[in-house]
C-alpha cells in the first residue's frame, strides 16, 4: 500500500524494545487523522486531537486527547467543547505552550475560515473560537510553536493555510504572540503563484527561522500534486524568501483503486534537525510520487535535503517506505510511520516504521502494528475518506507512534511508545542489563550487511567457567521459513558483538535473521537486493 498520509521525520536513536498497541480514547465515535504536540517546558503532557465523526447523526468535530504521565493513560472526549461548538470542521493543529496551555486550530464548519482554541486546564474547558481568517481555507493546515527559550521570537505559534477565496490559492500565515489569545492578520507568503497551492508544511528552527513547503497542483482533478515550493523567513513570518519550485513532482493526489478507492495525495511534510550532531540544521522534504524517477510505477516516497536551510536541494532519493509521517530529535535519526501492505493480502496493511541513521541514504524497517486492518471510506466522510494524515513524536529515549485503523469496528486512534536507546550508548555499551538485537545496516544490501547484538550484564550462568557464556544461535531464513546461514552458534559472554552476512551466493529476496540466547528470541527482516 503506497500513498502518503502524512510524512514525520522524527531522529532518535537506536530501537531497544516496543510495547504493544493500544487505543488513546476508546469510543463509538470515529476518529481518524491524529495531530500530537508535546510541550517543550512540560515534557509529560501530550496533547492529542483527530478528526471525528459521530456516523449516527454525521455531527463533525475534533477530538480533545491529553495525557499526563507521558503518553500511556489518557482523558478527553471526542468533541471540542470551545463555541461555536457547531462551528468546528476538523482538520485539527495542535500546540502545547511553555506553561502548559493546549492550543487547537481547526476549519469552520458553518462559517468558513480558521479559528483557535485554548484549554488551560488540561482539556476540561476550552475558550471561544479566536478567529485568524473568517474566508474558506483550504484542508489539512499545520500549526507550530517556536519552543526554543534561546530564540529571539521564543513562544511565538505559527499557523500555514490557503485560501480558497482567491483564483489561484497562495500560502497565508498568522501568528499569535500572546499564546493564541489573538492572531495577527493572515498574510500572504507567495503572491500571484502561476498555479494552485496546497498542503502546506512549516517548521522552525532554534535560532527563530520559520520555513514552509508546499505543493502546487496541476489545473484539472484530481489536482496531482506537479512541483514543490518553499519560503523561508528571518524576522518572525514578516516577510518572506520565496522560492516557487524547488524540484518537480508527481503526486498521487486522487483515489487508490486497490484499496476501496480510498483517498491518497503526495503533500510534502518537512522537518528540521536540531540534534546538535553532524546534521544539524539540515532540512528534509517528503512527498508521494509515482511514475517520475526515482519513484517506480506504484507511489513511493521521495526524500529531498538542504543542507543550507533552503538555498539548495539534493537530488531525489527514494525512500523504502509508503504512507508516512517526519520530525528530527536530539539524536538526528530519521524515523518515518507509514502503512505497507507487503506482507498482507491485497485488501489489508499494517503501520511500519522506517529508520535511517545517515540522513535518509539508508533506510532499516520493522512492523509497528500487532494487527491488519482493511482500508476503506469512513461512514459520514466525503469522497472514500479515511484521513490523510498519522503522526510520529520524540520525547526523552521513546518514540510515540499515532495512527488510525478499524480494527475494532471502527476508526479509532491507535497508539505504540517504543523504547529508544542513543547510538552513544549503544557503541560504548552503557545500556547493557538487555538482550538487544539491531536492525541489520545496511537495508537493502548487496552482497553484505552486519548485525549486531547484546548479551547482557547478568544471563543465567549456564557454562559453568566464571564467564556467565551462554549458548547463542543467529540465524537467517527465507519467506519459507528454510535456514539459508547460520552466522552464530557458539557460547558467548555478556557483551556487545556484531556479525556480517555475506550473501553473494544468496538470491534476492527477503529474508530473516533470528536470535535465541537462554529466553531470549527476536527475529527481524532484511532485503537482498541484486
Amino acid at each position: 500500500m503506497k500513498k502518503l498520509f502524512l510524512i514525520l521525520f522524527l531522529l532518535t536513536g537506536i530501537i531497544r524494545a516496543q510495547n504493544e498497541n493500544f487505543r488513546i480514547f476508546p469510543s463509538a465515535v470515529t476518529q481518524t487523522e491524529p495531530v500530537i504536540a508535546v510541550g517543550n517546558g512540560t515534557p509529560n503532557i501530550f496533547f492529542v486531537s483527530a478528526v471525528t465523526t459521530n456516523t449516527s447523526n454525521a455531527f463533525r468535530s475534533e477530538g480533545t486527547y491529553v495525557s499526563i504521565d507521558g503518553g500511556i493513560n489518557w482523558s478527553g472526549s471526542d468533541t471540542c467543547k470551545g463555541a461555536l461548538i457547531l462551528n468546528h470542521g476538523g482538520d485539527p493543529g495542535v500546540v502545547v505552550t511553555a506553561g502548559g496551555r493546549l492550543v487547537l486550530t481547526h476549519i469552520g464548519s458553518i462559517f468558513p475560515g480558521f479559528y483557535s482554541h485554548y484549554s488551560d486546564d488540561l482539556g476540561l474547558t476550552w475558550s471561544d473560537a479566536v478567529p485568524m481568517t473568517t474566508v474558506q481555507t483550504d484542508d489539512k493546515c499545520t500549526t507550530v510553536i517556536d519552543d526554543n527559550p534561546g530564540s529571539p521570537y521564543f513562544g511565538r505559534i505559527y499557523s500555514a493555510f490557503v485560501k480558497l477565496s482567491i483564483v489561484i490559492p497562495p500560502i497565508f500565515v498568522s501568528y499569535s504572540v500572546d499564546n493564541a489569545g489573538s492572531w495577527s492578520t493572515a498574510a500572504m507568503v507567495n503572491s500571484s503563484p502561476s498555479a494552485r497551492c496546497t498542503g502546506p508544511s512549516i517548521a522552525v528552527y532554534e535560532d527563530g527561522r520559520v520555513f514552509i513547503a508546499w505543493a502546487s497542483v496541476v489545473s484539472q482533478p484530481p489536482l496531482t500534486e506537479d512541483y514543490i515550493g518553499f519560503a523561508s523567513s528571518t524576522d518572525a513570518g514578516v516577510t518572506w524568501n520565496v522560492q516557487s519550485n524547488i524540484y518537480d513532482a508527481n503526486g498521487i493526489a486522487g483515489t487508490l483503486s486497490e484499496k476501496n478507492n480510498i483517498r491518497v495525495n503526495g503533500l510534502p511534510r518537512m522537518t528540521i534537525d536540531k540534534s546538535g550532531g553532524s546534521r544539524n540544521g539540515w532540512i528534509y522534504i517528503l512527498t508521494n510520487e509515482k511514475n517520475l524517477a526515482p519513484a517506480g510505477s506504484d507511489p513511493d516516497i521521495i526524500l529531498h535535503r538542504s543542507t543550507d536551510f533552503g538555498a539548495t536541494w539534493s537530488a531525489p532519493g527514494l525512500v523504502l517506505v509508503e504512507d508516512n509521517p517526519v520530525d528530527v530529535d536530539k539524536n538526528g535519526t530519521m524515523n518515518v510511520i507509514y502503512y505497507d501492505d507487503r506482507n498482507t493480502t491485497s485488501d489489508s496493511t499494517e503501520v511500519w516504521l522506517a529508520r535511517s541513521t545517515d540522513g535518509g541514504n539508508t533506510w532499516t524497517e520493522e512492523v509497528l502494528s500487532d494487527h491488519r486492518f482493511e482500508p476503506k471510506g469512513i461512514v459520514g466522510g466525503s469522497n472514500n475518506y479515511q484521513g490523510d494524515y498519522i503522526s510520529l513524536i520524540s520525547k526523552g529515549n521513546k518514540l510515540y507512534a499515532y495512527w488510525m485503523d478499524d480494527f475494532s469496528g471502527i476508526y479509532q486512534i491507535w497508539s505504540k511508545i517504543i523504547d529508544i536507546v542513543t547510538p552513544v550508548e549503544e557503541e560504548q555499551g552503557l545500556i547493557s542489563n538487555e538482550y538487544y538485537l539491531s536492525s541489520n545496516y545496511p537495508n537493502p544490501f548487496n552482497p553484505s550487511t552486519t548485525i549486531k547484538y547484546r548479551i547482557p550484564l547478568n544471563p543465567p550462568l549456564v557454562k559453568g567457567d566464571g564467564t556467565n557464556a551462554g549458548p547463542v544461535t543467529l540465524k537467517v531464513y527465507d519467506l519459507l521459513g528454510r535456514e539459508v546461514a547460520v552466522l552464530v552458534n557458539e557460547y558467548k559472554a555478556p557483551g556487545n558483538y556484531e556479525v556480517t552476512w555475506n550473501a553473494a551466493n544468496t538470491p534476492s529476496g527477503v529474508y530473516f535473521y533470528r536470535i535465541q540466547a537462554g529466553d531470549f528470541v527476536q527475529t527481524r527482516k532484511m532485503l537482498l537486493l541484486k
